[in-house]
């Protein structure tokens, strides 16, 4: 079975490159994209990804609050795909904190020698994110105490069936 992914990012054609790259993956498909976490919201609900690639910077709402809020209420595997996330970088870190499994840095579109390569490293970051087992995050006003995730299974806006 193919592993279904959501693109979410505010750049058309960031959106555009990324469902071209998965697309031509035999074991992928582009199940929606969504310009915005809002819209990104309503796209999880109807097609029940496996993976979500998520920018950081985008309208209406920060990819790092979107990612803070699905992992409490529809925890799922998520790849961050962002100029913003640079290793090391304090951004990177708090993503992987909320619970993204891994992150890519968005292509230099004008490089066209590098595109191959790095469409293989996003297919392999899809993969091994859809193997991830994702579980509910407690809220950031629940305290910092705990470091296990929640137990719980949240039944909030953001669930749209459960997962083969």
């Amino acid at each position: 079975m193919k592993i279904k992914v959501l693109i979410v990012d505010d750049s058309a054609l960031i959106r555009s490159v990324m469902r071209e790259i998965i697309g031509n993956q035999p074991d992928m498909e582009v199940v929606g994209v969504a310009p915005d976490p809002i819209i990104a919201r309503e796209l999880i609900k109807q097609t029940n990804p496996d993976v979500l690639t998520l920018d950081v910077e985008m309208p209406r709402m920060d990819g790092l609050d979107f990612l803070e809020k699905l992992m409490r209420l529809r925890p799922m595997p998520v790849v961050m795909v962002s100029s913003l996330t640079e290793r090391g970088s304090e951004i990177t870190l708090r993503a992987l904190e909320l619970g993204a499994i891994d992150f890519v840095t968005k292509p230099k579109i004008s490089i066209q020698s590098g595109m191959q390569e790095y469409a293989d490293m996003i297919a392999d970051k899809i993969r091994a994110a859809a193997k991830a087992r994702v579980r509910a995050r407690p809220s950031r006003s629940a305290g910092r105490t705990s470091t296990s995730p929640s137990s719980s299974t949240a039944n909030g806006p953001y669930r749209a069936g459960s997962r083969q």
